[in-house]
Formats: structure tokens, sequence, C-alpha cells
């Protein structure tokens, strides 16, 4: 094999493990929308509440 192959076959090596990378960062990027958004849902409800408490709260300072 001459040098300009084996410059070839490092070049596409690296392009397939480039490749690889992004796709797993696309991965964990996709696991911590979807732990975010289970949270925001489990959370929601009790944050909801509490802001409608601190409203009513005000409305009666006032």
């Amino acid at each position: 094999m001459n040098r300009i192959q084996k410059i070839i076959k490092m070049l596409r090596q690296r392009d397939e493990e480039e490749g690889q990378g992004l796709v797993e960062y696309g991965l964990i990027l996709g696991l911590i929308a979807v732990v975010a958004i289970a949270a925001l849902n489990a959370t929601g409800s009790n944050v909801n509440s509490m802001l409608q408490r601190v409203a009513n709260t005000l409305d009666t300072v006032s």
C-alpha cells in the first residue's frame, strides 16, 4: 500500500469516527430532553399550585 492509499484510509476512518461521535452527542441530547420533559411534567402541577397560592395571597394583600 503506498502513502496516498494510507492517507486516504486514515481520512475515511476519521470521518467515520466523527460521524459516530455526532450520533452519540445526538443520543445524549435526546436523552437529556426526555428527562427534562419528564421532570417538568412531574413537577408542573406542584409549581402551578404554588404559583396559584402566591397569586391568591397577593390578591388578599392589596
